[in-house]
């Protein structure tokens, strides 16, 4: 099992569900129907979009440190 791998998707799963959780507090009772589980689903791309903005931008900067520009 890689960590770092587990490390990224439990990184992933808290930003989703912070990302989800005001929208998900306007519906009734915490059913599982389409709204609810949309919210989810958009919750997780929006964690996985800013994981791949972060991995970009920590991948020039180590660049730059490395290049020393």
């Amino acid at each position: 099992m890689d960590d770092g791998r587990e490390g990224r998707k439990r990184v992933i799963g808290i930003m989703a569900a912070i990302l989800a959780a005001r929208k998900l507090a306007q519906f009734d009772g915490g059913a599982r129907v389409p709204a609810t589980i949309s919210a989810i689903a958009d919750a997780i791309r929006w964690a996985e979009e800013i994981m791949r903005a972060i991995d970009e931008r920590c991948r020039h900067g180590a660049r730059d440190r490395i290049d020393g520009s």
